[in-house]
């Protein structure tokens, strides 16, 4: 089977199954899981913070950080894009009391500075009090630009508000453009990494910052539902990834530019952009239903919608890639 649909449908491989099953446990909710607390150490080095903390999935991450810089009544800025805002089932607002405020994103992903500095509220009792900035990097599998990044961070520090990464896929930022991890990270209060996307792991986000606002996260994630108990293997899972598989998300890069090539030479299909491990695509209307029959029929899978978006990722070869691009030549040759 290959399934394009996300990353997220990776499955650890032999090694990581090792290393989770022969990771000594503990009770992380007591702070005894010695495959925990090595993890997050690590990954706080590798982040350039004080301190991180597990949790089972990144939206869980992404809402605890909210938590712990927002109160009932403040509000966060957001893209109408970002995850935080569209697709985590608007967590803030109904767990938490906090008020998003989107900006629309520009064509990079980015939120334009001057539409940021228009929705910060001034301080008056008939606003929401505006607290914290959240971007995403990557975004659509685009790269935020590090001097925007600066600018934007600059800019909420300036009124006062805490800023917050959604840096799920922000190892692949960092390795399409060759920073080190803490770089990305050093302009953000907390910023939240995934291990299940392109990774491989089966489950687990961390959140990094500072050790005041991690420790806030870990009531939070209590609160949650998220504490977990024997989560060393799930952590084992995660610091394998960290220290092995990081690298391997240039292959990922590459075959997503195969991917984009071979479909560009399709008259019938117009590849909208192709970045880090994503292809958008526009594919026409009266060819959705027939389409993706046809290449679940090959065992291909795909979520087609009018804008299909193809996520290339580690359980994919250079032959799947090549696979895919004969169903589509084969499709439209047959009609």
């Amino acid at each position: 089977m290959i399934d394009l649909r996300s990353d997220t449908v990776t499955r650890p491989g032999t090694a990581m199954r090792d290393a989770m099953h022969a990771a000594p446990v503990g009770d992380d909710v007591w702070g005894d899981d010695p495959s925990v607390a090595s993890f997050e150490n690590a990954v706080a080095e590798r982040a350039g913070k004080t301190a991180a903390l597990l949790f089972p999935s990144g939206t869980q991450s992404n809402l605890a950080a909210l938590l712990a810089h927002c109160q009932r009544g403040d509000e966060y800025i957001a893209g109408q894009k970002a995850h935080t805002y569209k697709y985590e089932g608007g967590g803030a607002a109904v767990l938490g009391g906090i008020q998003p405020q989107p900006v629309e994103n520009a064509a990079d992903g980015s939120l334009p500075l001057e539409l940021i500095r228009t929705v910060i509220k001034p301080v008056d009792f008939h606003f929401a009090r505006t607290r914290l900035l959240a971007l995403e990097n990557t975004i659509g599998g685009k790269v935020l630009d590090a001097d925007y990044t600066k600018a934007a961070t600059d800019l909420a520090r300036e009124h006062g508000l805490a800023t917050h990464l959604d840096g799920a896929r922000l190892f692949n930022a960092s390795v399409a453009t060759d920073t080190p991890l803490a770089t990305l990270c050093e302009p953000f209060d907390t910023i939240s990494l995934c291990f299940s996307k392109g990774l491989g792991a089966p489950i687990g986000s961390t959140l990094v910052g500072s050790q005041t606002l991690i420790d806030s996260a870990r009531r939070w994630r209590k609160v949650l539902g998220g504490g977990m108990r024997q989560s060393g293997i799930i952590a084992a899972a995660c610091h394998f990834a960290l220290n092995h598989q990081v690298a391997d998300l240039a292959d990922d890069h590459r075959r997503a530019a195969r991917l984009a090539e071979g479909i560009s030479a399709l008259p019938e299909l117009n590849v909208e952009h192709q970045a880090t491990n994503m292809v958008f695509l526009r594919v026409p209307e009266h060819h959705l239903a027939p389409l993706r029959a046809w290449m679940a029929e090959r065992d291909i899978l795909i979520k087609v919608l009018y804008a299909t978006r193809l996520v290339v990722h580690r359980d994919l070869n250079d032959e799947a890639i090549e696979s895919v691009l004969e169903a589509l030549r084969d499709y439209f040759a047959s009609r």
